[in-house]
């Protein structure tokens, strides 16, 4: 049997939590015998994790309280940032298809946070806003999301912060201009 690369050999896969350097030893001894680009492999699966770890701490810490799931809270912001908008732009931004879309409205019309309005020009074309209500919801709890935002932002330190923020927008950037 081949010997396995450690930890160690990656400095830029340094881990500093027991579980998590256990999956990432998992994968290398997976993966020591194949020609795979483990750094490609530990930054994916690194964002995704962060990505997951991140949401479900503001899904817990601030959307949970307002009875809000991850994607009612990103339709509400969009229609808080951009006002009101057609479904097939709210759709896009909130990153969610439009039949995900239909329901998350019926959920929120339901609950008097959006409204949908029809285009007098195209009947087939419709609108979603906030209403008070709504606006008052992600008034409310925008600053709470933002706390969290904060908190979890100061988990890095501050000169590291600009680099993160850089490299990422970077690869959003790269990953849109390149995409199928």
């Amino acid at each position: 049997m081949t010997d396995l690369p450690d930890l160690a050999d990656f400095d830029d896969l340094a881990v500093q939590s027991d579980e998590l350097g256990a999956q990432e030893q998992a994968v290398l001894s997976r993966l020591a015998d194949a020609d795979h680009d483990l750094e490609a492999t530990a930054l994916a699966s690194n964002v995704f994790r962060v990505a997951t770890a991140m949401r479900r701490r503001l899904e817990q810490a601030a959307l949970r309280r307002a009875g809000l799931s991850w994607t009612a809270f990103k339709v509400l912001w969009v229609l808080w940032i951009w006002g009101e908008r057609e479904t097939r732009f709210v759709a896009v931004e909130a990153d969610v298809t439009k039949g995900t879309l239909t329901g998350v409205v019926d959920t929120l019309a339901g609950r008097g946070l959006v409204v949908r309005r029809r285009h007098d020009d195209d009947r087939r074309l419709v609108s979603i806003a906030l209403t008070d209500a709504g606006h008052d919801l992600i008034t409310d709890t925008f600053p709470v999301f933002n706390a969290e935002e904060r908190a979890i932002a100061d988990l890095v330190a501050p000169d590291e912060q600009a680099a993160l923020v850089r490299g990422l927008r970077h690869l959003v950037a790269a990953l849109e201009e390149d995409a199928p």
